[in-house]
């Protein structure tokens, strides 16, 4: 596979670089944030042993219970408690095990978090990073399995961040840190063994997509798990002489616009694939943005509207496969 992700070229200049899992690059994103900040604390519920998939592994050794903390079985006390961490002065990194369960905190993201700074006048601000593992998470059935980064992507006041590979996972963490607002970080579930290259030094602005492959046929833009299905689609496409262009949007908001528009310019064709429910999914705002900017064929692929099930034959309904993706991408092209 012809990848050429615009990270990959300033590597070599820009630090040691070092293979090492999706967790633990996030473990370390965390540390060097807390190292450099003090005002950088984690809260939520069984980070001290490391959180369920090691994402904090070895932090409240490193740095104290005082700003690793056991929280309370109770998401809504936990996202208020950021919250108010985030107004008093400190940059809190809110845990909240998966996003199927910080919907208990939503009122206090979406009414206090996200609205803070324009109903105060810029008096108070709310640098909050709230991760919320999401996704299909392998035979764990409905209310674990959910995938909904388009509820926080219509929410006006907060950023959304989608990391695919370890070394994303690192940088936009870093970047998610380092940001004045709220930020929605929704790791996937299943990622976290994902292994890869990650040059601690490589700084990865948010709102900014990766190219990963260049071709002409057709534009192909996803996130988060689904770009390794996208990939793949993409060496079976080449064989059929079919040559996508893939973007991995990495931010959902804001996202890159200029690159995914100058693609569909160049291409003439979108085919935008996402894990979630495919009706009202961020699929469709990228989708009608570039149809009406550009005038490109457009086409989308998503889970169909269903409960993910707990059976293997029943949660594969709900996955974007290689071939489904071939066949979307071949209609599209015709």
């Amino acid at each position: 596979m012809d990848m050429t992700s615009d990270m990959a070229s300033g590597r070599a200049a820009l630090g040691t670089v070092r293979e090492m899992s999706y967790a633990e690059a996030a473990v370390l994103a965390v540390q060097r944030e807390m190292e450099a900040d003090p005002r950088v604390v984690v809260l939520g519920e069984d980070v001290g042993r490391g959180g369920i998939f090691g994402q904090y592994k070895g932090l409240q050794q490193r740095f104290g219970a005082e700003r690793v903390i056991d929280t309370p079985i109770s998401e809504a006390a936990i996202m208020g408690a950021g919250v108010g961490m985030a107004l008093a002065g400190l940059r809190p990194v809110v845990e909240m095990r998966v996003v199927d369960f910080a919907l208990c905190g939503m009122d206090e993201l979406v009414n206090q978090a996200a609205k803070n700074r324009f109903m105060f006048g810029g008096q108070g601000r709310v640098p909050l990073v709230a991760r919320m593992p999401g996704g299909i998470w392998d035979a764990s059935a409905a209310q674990h399995s959910q995938s909904l980064e388009a509820w926080f992507a219509h929410l006006p006041g907060v950023v959304v961040v989608c990391p695919s590979t370890p070394q994303d996972n690192h940088s936009l963490l870093r970047a998610a840190m380092q940001c004045g607002d709220p930020v929605v970080y929704i790791e996937h579930k299943t990622l976290w063994g994902l292994r890869g290259e990650v040059d601690e030094a490589l700084a990865v602005p948010l709102g900014k997509a990766a190219h990963l492959r260049r071709g002409s046929a057709l534009t192909l833009v996803s996130w988060g798990r689904q770009l390794q299905a996208c990939a793949a689609a993409c060496d079976m496409l080449a064989a059929l002489g079919i040559e996508a262009d893939l973007l991995d949007l990495r931010t959902l908001w804001p996202w890159d616009r200029d690159a995914v528009l100058a693609s569909c310019g160049r291409t003439g064709r979108l085919l935008v694939v996402h894990e979630a429910v495919q009706a009202a999914g961020f699929g469709a705002e990228i989708a009608a943005s570039a149809a009406e900017a550009t005038g490109c064929r457009v086409a989308r692929l998503g889970a169909p509207r269903i409960p993910v099930g707990y059976s293997p034959v029943l949660e594969a309904q709900s996955r974007v496969g290689v071939e489904r993706i071939v066949q979307g991408a071949r209609a599209l092209c015709g």
